[in-house]
């Protein structure tokens, strides 16, 4: 199981990490921490001297009832930031997380090599195709709305069946563009209640029937510090417990804020499996 960046294959086969560059004033968990050049580059470096194998970069926050930031605000903040990555990291690996085509195209021609987009081209039309003309991987995420009114959306006849049909479709509409490289996002906290969510992640093996490589994206989220009752940043252990948890059902690629306690998290995962396979 593996995705070209741009020509080098990622083998998710063993599950990897994705790191979170929040380069916003407004982000749940670290809004404003990144907003510097300075400030990106040292958390770059730790993330990828962590072991994180992409660094997904956004330029808008996506919380929900999250303000609107224009494209050109949104494309000037990562535009800003793939350009000093790939400056001082030419090696890193860049995912821009954004549903506006037109920041994805000038993420690509900076260096960034994969989208992440958490409307799965529902929001902008014009994704897909571009991203098929890219050739490059497409991350597509369940969601429903925008990020100011996906929480009053949270209503299923049956939440699973009910997403993997939303996935399956997406995965058949990519594919039939040219998309090659699609890997899978449930979307835990878009436009779903917290008991969904916990349901979600126990039963995430269900997903595994779409074929595709799974994105689980639980990092420091409202269904464990609203749980823990404590601060998103205080929410590091919960993370890494659910993240264990989604490994063991099926998950590929993390995308956490936190990589080093991912990483020990994936450690102790291939290490008993070795266990168990005996």
């Amino acid at each position: 199981m593996t995705i070209n960046l741009q020509g080098e294959l990622l083998d998710l086969t063993t599950p990897k990490v994705m790191g979170i560059l929040n380069c916003t004033p407004d982000s749940f968990s670290d809004g404003g921490k990144y907003m510097t050049e300075k400030n990106l580059l040292l958390q770059t470096e730790k993330m990828l001297s962590e072991g994180a194998s992409i660094i997904d970069v956004g330029g808008a926050s996506s919380k929900p009832n999250a303000a609107v930031v224009s494209i050109a605000e949104e494309s000037n903040r990562i535009k800003k930031a793939i350009s000093a990555i790939k400056k001082y990291f030419p090696n890193a690996k860049i995912s821009i997380d954004t549903f506006h085509s037109e920041v994805a195209s000038i993420a690509i021609s900076e260096g960034a090599c994969m989208v992440n987009d958490i409307s799965a081209g529902q929001i902008d039309h014009q994704m897909m195709p571009f991203i098929a003309n890219s050739k490059i991987p497409y991350l597509i995420m369940h969601s429903r709305g925008t990020p100011q009114n996906m929480q009053l959306q949270t209503h299923y006849d049956n939440i699973l069946l009910d997403i993997f049909q939303f996935l399956n479709q997406k995965i058949n509409l990519a594919h039939s563009l040219g998309i090659i490289d699609v890997i899978v996002d449930i979307g835990i906290g878009f436009a779903k209640k917290n008991e969904q969510n916990f349901h979600l992640l126990k039963n995430l093996s269900y997903f595994k029937n779409l074929n595709k490589a799974i994105l689980i994206g639980i990092s420091r989220k409202s269904l464990i510090y609203n749980t823990l009752g404590v601060l998103p940043q205080d929410s590091i252990h919960g993370t890494t417990a659910l993240n264990m948890v989604a490994l063991q059902n099926g998950a590929n690629l993390l995308r956490v804020h936190d990589v080093k306690e991912a990483m020990q998290t994936i450690a102790l995962f291939v290490e008993l499996n070795k266990i168990l396979k005996e």
